[in-house]
């Protein structure tokens, strides 16, 4: 595994360090430790345009920019934008673009960042999207001279492929072309992107940022480039999808414990990996953990931990993996990931469903499992999907 980089902030401060302390100060006004709520909407001006920095909340609000320096200060960047999910999030780096503008984009996708690419903004802003697999197609040979944008997943959702940031960053750079990075599945604590040159990350801050399965976020990160700030910062507030005070505040407590919970969900997920690796029940495991996968060599250079995600290919029909996941007793077979709980889904009928009715990506398998393995008990999951697969 790569040795872990020391974020370019203060000497010996790690990124656990930064989990608990990043971007949060005492509350002036009443010396709070955690952030306080402001759930206020319009704040009120001394005079005719003279206020203290806040005007409308929409526009700023003091919890939410607390979360914003806090998401920054992970991932290592200069400024973060938070968002009502992360497909407000991923909208908003497409609103960037104009039509006719190309994007090359991973043939991997989460199933709503392909649907907000082919049915939206495809048919309202008349982008043009090209799919390859960034591992085995030539980036060059697709860029074209409206190639503005390159769209990554790494790891990809649901075949966790991994694909090499630097040198994506470097093509991109040299042809003058945005890259944006969905690091959901990472996290900052695995993965920071723009340290290898990537300009935009993507979370959906739901996820793995906020690890309790109660809220709904999103955000975007950038690193030194005043002018994507100024242009992201613009259609954040013009749009308006920004989130709730309260969602804000349980996204920052969430983040608090981002460093144990991610090492309980990487050790968790390597020890369940090698289980269904040597189940004959199982015809093969997807983990960038693995030896066995096509771009470990990538994930040991760039990753600091492989995370909680795991896919796998089941031998049996569509009948006998229902049959399996129904026997389970603590996985629970639900959409989403990243909690502390562990769940399971079939990606085919569940979060993938429209990209295999779509018939313009590539088809999801439908014995493919995926499961977001949670910081239980090791012993207790390994049990669970042993006494499920008899």
């Amino acid at each position: 595994m790569a040795k872990r980089k020391k974020l370019n902030l203060k000497k010996n401060q790690n990124i656990d360090t930064i989990a608990v302390h990043g971007g949060i100060k005492p509350d002036k006004l009443t010396g709070a430790v955690m952030t306080p709520i402001y759930a206020t909407s319009t704040y009120a001006n001394s005079s005719p345009g003279v206020n203290l920095g806040y005007e409308y909340g929409r526009s700023q609000n003091p919890t939410r920019e607390v979360l914003e320096d806090a998401l920054s200060k992970l991932e290592n960047g200069s400024k973060a934008y938070a968002f009502a999910s992360g497909l407000s999030a991923q909208s908003a780096v497409l609103d960037l673009l104009k039509p006719g503008d190309h994007i090359i984009a991973f043939n991997d996708l989460y199933g709503g960042t392909f649907r907000l690419l082919n049915e939206v903004k495809v048919k309202s802003s008349g982008l043009v999207v090209s799919y390859i697999d960034f591992n085995t197609e030539s980036i060059s040979k697709h860029i074209t001279k409206k190639t503005k944008l390159i769209w990554i997943e790494t790891p990809t959702n649901p075949l966790l492929k991994v694909t090499d940031l630097k040198k994506i960053a470097n093509v991109a750079k040299k042809n003058k072309i945005l890259t944006v990075c969905d690091n959901t599945f990472a996290t900052p604590h695995n993965q920071r992107p723009l340290e290898f040159g990537i300009d935009i990350v993507n979370h959906s801050t739901t996820k793995y940022i906020n690890g309790h399965s109660d809220v709904i976020g999103g955000a975007l990160i950038v690193g030194n480039n005043k002018s994507l700030q100024k242009k992201i910062s613009f259609i954040q507030n013009s749009v308006g999808a920004v989130p709730s005070p309260f969602d804000c505040f349980l996204i920052l407590r969430g983040i608090k414990t981002l460093g144990i919970r991610m090492k309980r969900h990487n050790e968790n997920g390597l020890k369940i990996a090698r289980f269904l690796k040597s189940h004959g029940k199982i015809k093969s495991v997807i983990y960038p953990g693995l030896p066995s996968h096509a771009q470990h060599k990538i994930a040991a250079k760039q990753m600091n931990g492989y995370g909680g995600m795991i896919s796998f290919i089941h031998k049996g029909s569509l009948v006998e993996i229902k049959s399996f996941m129904k026997k389970l007793k603590i996985f629970t077979t639900a959409e989403s990931l990243g909690g502390v709980e562990s769940l399971i889904e079939s990606p085919a009928l569940m979060t993938h469903a429209y990209v295999n009715s779509s018939k313009v990506n590539i088809p999801v398998p439908e014995n493919l499992v995926r499961i977001s393995v949670g910081i239980e008990n090791i012993d207790d999951l390994i049990e669970d999907l042993q006494t499920a697969l008899k």
